[in-house]
C-alpha cells in the first residue's frame, strides 16, 4: 500500500477499540462519536478484506486478522509518539547516554549538571553510574567518565583532570590522630586497588605492612560512608567530597596525598560524535578547566 494512502485515521479507531475491547470507549478516548468509530473501523475491513472485531453484545473480540495487525499498529504509534516527544518548542531533543564513576558523579557532576541543562535544554541526558567497570558497547552508552591512566584498548580518552588520594576520615578519629604514625592504630579502609596504600605510607615516609588488610569497597562513596560513621581511615580524592569536608562531616588530617590516575571522558574509537555528544564534551571540558589549573 501507498504511504500517501495509509487509513491513518482507521487505524487509529482499529488500536484503540482492540485496546479497550469498545467502540464506545475508544470514541471517548479520541474525542469522536462511537458512530464515527464504528465507520473507520468498517472502512478499514473493507479495505483489508477481512473482519478485525467479532461484535459481541457486550464489547468486541478481536479476530485473528486483528490480533495480527494489532501489535504492528501499535508499535508503529508507539514509535511515532516517542520521535515526537523529542521535539520541544521548535527543536529535536538529543538522547545522550553517560555513564560516569559512582564517586564523579555523586561528589563532582550532579552539582554542576544544571548549567549544563541551562546551555543545552534540548540534550536528553541518560545518567547512569558504575564502580569504574563498563562496558560502553554493551551498555549503549555515548560517553563513560572513568577514572584510570587513559589507556583503553578501542576507546577515545581525553583527560578531564587529575584527582589526588588523600587521608580522610570523621573528626573523632581525626583526634586521636598526632602523626602519620598513628594511622596503624586504625582500620585502613580501601578500594580495590591494592596500591594505593603502600604508595601513600611510601609518600609519608612510613614503613607499611607488606599486605594491607582492612574493609575493602568497591565504591568510595561507600567507602567514605565508613569513615564517617568511625569505621577507619580512607584514601580518596578530597576534591570528590568537598561538600563534606567543607561541612565538617569528615576532616584531612594530613597534607599528603598521591596521585594514581585521573577522570577521562571517553568514548568509542568508532563512534562518530552526534551533536549532543560534541555539546556536552565541550561544556564538561569546560568545567574541568580550573580543577586543571589548579592541580
Amino acid at each position: 500500500m501507498d504511504r500517501p494512502h495509509l487509513p491513518l485515521n482507521a487505524l487509529r479507531a482499529f488500536e484503540a477499540s482492540a485496546r479497550h475491547r469498545s467502540f464506545t470507549r475508544a470514541a471517548i478516548e479520541l474525542c469522536v462519536t462511537q458512530a464515527a468509530v464504528s465507520h473507520q473501523v468498517k472502512n478499514l475491513e473493507a479495505q483489508l478484506g477481512v473482519a478485525l472485531f467479532r461484535r459481541l453484545p457486550r464489547g468486541l473480540m478481536v479476530t485473528e486478522e486483528g490480533d495480527a495487525l494489532l501489535p504492528v499498529v501499535r508499535d508503529s504509534f508507539d514509535r511515532i509518539g516517542t520521535a515526537l516527544d523529542r521535539f520541544e518548542e521548535g527543536h529535536l531533543r538529543e538522547v545522550l547516554a553517560v555513564g560516569a564513576v559512582g564517586t564523579f558523579a555523586v561528589g563532582w557532576l550532579l552539582p554542576r549538571l544544571q548549567t549544563f541543562r541551562e546551555q543545552a535544554p534540548f540534550v536528553d541526558l541518560r545518567l547512569s553510574t558504575n564502580n569504574n567497570r563498563v562496558d560502553i558497547a554493551a551498555e549503549g552508552l555515548d560517553y563513560a567518565i572513568r577514572f584510570g591512566s587513559g589507556a583503553w584498548h578501542g576507546l577515545d580518552a581525553v583527560e578531564l583532570f587529575e584527582a589526588p588520594l588523600s587521608m580522610l576520615c570523621s573528626p573523632q578519629v581525626a583526634a586521636g590522630l598526632s602523626s602519620p604514625e598513628d594511622i596503624f592504630q586504625q582500620t585502613l579502609l580501601r578500594s580495590y586497588r591494592n596500591e594505593e596504600w603502600p604508595k601513600w605510607f611510601a609518600t609519608a615516609g612510613l614503613k607499611g605492612p607488606a599486605t594491607v588488610r582492612g574493609m575493602t569497597f568497591d565504591s568510595s562513596l561507600a567507602m567514605m560512608e565508613a569513615a564517617i560513621q568511625g569505621a577507619g581511615v580512607a584514601l580518596a580524592p578530597p576534591l570528590m567530597f568537598a561538600r563534606l569536608l567543607t561541612s565538617g562531616v569528615i576532616v584531612q588530617p594530613f597534607d599528603i596525598s598521591i596521585t594514581l590516575g585521573s577522570y577521562w571522558l571517553t568514548r568509542l574509537q568508532s563512534k562518530r560524535p552526534s551533536g549532543a555528544m560534541q555539546t556536552f564534551a565541550n561544556w564538561l571540558l569546560g568545567q574541568a578547566k580550573p580543577v586543571c589549573d589548579t592541580t
